[in-house]
């Protein structure tokens, strides 16, 4: 057991050359931080899920992957065609085949685009897939290019997506009727790779994408704005069709944009009728997904699924922003992962002008959760903080997956990813190249100075006979990188201060 203070007077050692510091100021060694480590408190595990991207990018060692994004909504998974949407002039196309590296062979094959990026996954020792299911209304028929609006489905150019089939399961789908199906895209998946259970099976299925966007994103299927009965329906209903072919698969929803569908689903039309005594649309979501999960005596929902792409800003720009020659928007992205748990923290944004009662994000998300679904876990499964290959990007990175882990965040996926952020991933996936693992219990770690540092530390299960701590501080807007991943390095550093 290691219960010691001690304080950090300069950071001395850095955990990859990339993460350079430009200089030390010569009053750096006049900063005294108290850090605390007490590894018999605040134990929590730490879900391997938070490591986890959208794509590969670098060399960042990732843990889990989503096939998701606005492509995604209008994927059909008969002929693997997928609409663009506002991204590109509503074309429907084979983009989807040719980014996601589908052989050409396999091109006509039902699902290609779902089961090459599952094979490479496995391929490349990444255990967790998450496939995002359509429940929009309507997926490409054809790869003939941009829809028009006189096209806005229905339509010829589409295909209506029901959840269910009511018929015989089919391996082989038949792409010349009218409808397409949720249920036999699932078993067809089941069917390939076995149950969620299994150690080859794709675990995961995510209902749609940032549904309170369809009518900009996707205004050839969906032109209305969408109500909160409506998504809450078809979360539902989707999720009943996935458990019924596989029961151990886990269900992500509702899959929210930002702080907008957070709160109101985004002024959704009928959101003042439902509101009731809901703080925000969250809990409307939570409370009646968990009624309809005790009236199907099964559970509806295992992960509340958000994206959050932080509205923050510095010298008049959002963090979000890669434009690292502003000094201020650099110094906005160090500090703005506090908005997810510090509440002495204030961020410039409208979000902390107008919702501050929100804030931080995180405690009033589990808050909700314990409150209307307890037991549902928690997943970001688009974020960014910007800045992908600058320092502070990477700092960022590495801030913000120490707060996942120390606050049980289940599951992340990151936008993006460049050279700075892939080490911000491998400070905890694979520090030393060879594998090398942050712990994956956190337990109690405290600084004096949440402004200028943070700290995380973690043991392996519940055995403290090894330490990993990762210490980050700020000196002039630098911060530099303290790292101690075994045990005796870090008792070496506790007993110097004793």
């Amino acid at each position: 057991m290691i219960k010691r203070k001690f304080s950090v007077f300069m950071a001395f050692t850095l955990l990859t050359g990339t993460l350079a510091i430009p200089y030390i100021p010569s009053n750096a060694a006049n900063l005294n931080i108290n850090v605390s480590i007490d590894t018999t408190q605040d134990k929590t595990p730490i879900s391997q899920l938070i490591y986890g991207g959208n794509w590969n990018f670098n060399d960042a060692s990732l843990t889990s992957k989503r096939l998701g994004g606005n492509r995604m909504t209008g994927y059909n998974w008969e002929n693997n065609f997928s609409s663009a949407g506002s991204d590109w002039q509503h074309s429907s196309d084979t983009f989807l085949l040719s980014d996601g590296n589908v052989p050409k062979e396999q091109w006509s094959q039902p699902a290609s685009v779902i089961t090459t990026f599952h094979d490479r996954n496995q391929s490349e020792n990444i255990p967790y897939s998450l496939v995002t299911l359509q429940a929009a209304g309507y997926v490409s028929a054809d790869s003939k290019g941009t829809v028009s609006e006189a096209e806005t489905a229905p339509s010829a150019r589409w295909k209506e997506v029901k959840f269910n089939k009511d018929s015989a399961l089919s391996l082989t789908p038949d792409t010349t009727d009218d409808y397409v199906y949720m249920d036999e895209l699932v078993n067809f998946l089941t069917n390939k790779y076995g149950s969620a259970s299994t150690p080859t099976s794709i675990k995961a299925y995510a209902i749609d994408n940032e549904p309170a966007l369809w009518p900009h994103t996707h205004v050839r299927i969906h032109p209305d704005q969408p109500t909160c009965s409506e998504i809450l329906n078809k979360n539902i209903e989707l999720s009943k069709a996935v458990k019924k072919i596989d029961p151990a698969a886990e269900v992500f929803g509702a899959v929210l944009y930002g702080f907008a569908a957070y709160s109101s689903f985004q002024s959704a039309p009928d959101w003042e009728n439902v509101k009731g005594n809901y703080n925000w649309f969250l809990d409307y979501y939570l409370h009646n997904m968990k009624k309809a999960s005790d009236i199907e005596g099964k559970r509806l929902l295992d992960v509340l699924d958000l994206h959050w792409y932080p509205e923050a800003q510095g010298g008049g720009l959002r963090i979000t922003n890669n434009d690292t020659t502003n000094i201020e928007c650099n110094k906005a992205r160090l500090q703005a992962p506090r908005t997810l748990w510090d509440k002495t923290y204030k961020e410039d944004s409208w979000i902390a002008q107008w919702f501050s009662q929100f804030l931080p994000l995180l405690p009033n998300i589990k808050n909700s959760i314990d409150t209307y679904y307890p037991g549902t876990k928690l997943a970001f499964t688009e974020y960014s903080y910007g800045a992908d290959n600058h320092i502070t990007g990477g700092i960022a990175q590495a801030d913000v997956l120490g707060i996942f882990g120390k606050y049980g965040v289940y599951a992340a996926n990151i936008w993006g990813g460049g050279s700075y952020t892939a080490s911000g991933f491998n400070l905890y996936t694979n520090y030393d190249g060879k594998g090398s693992k942050f712990g994956d219990t956190s337990v109690k770690s405290d600084t004096s100075d949440v402004t200028n540092s943070s700290v995380y530390a973690s043991i392996v299960g519940s055995s403290d006979n090894k330490l990993h701590i990762i210490v980050m501080i700020l000196i002039y807007f630098y911060y530099l990188y303290v790292s101690f991943m075994s045990l005796s390095k870090v008792y070496y550093a506790l007993s110097k201060s004793d």
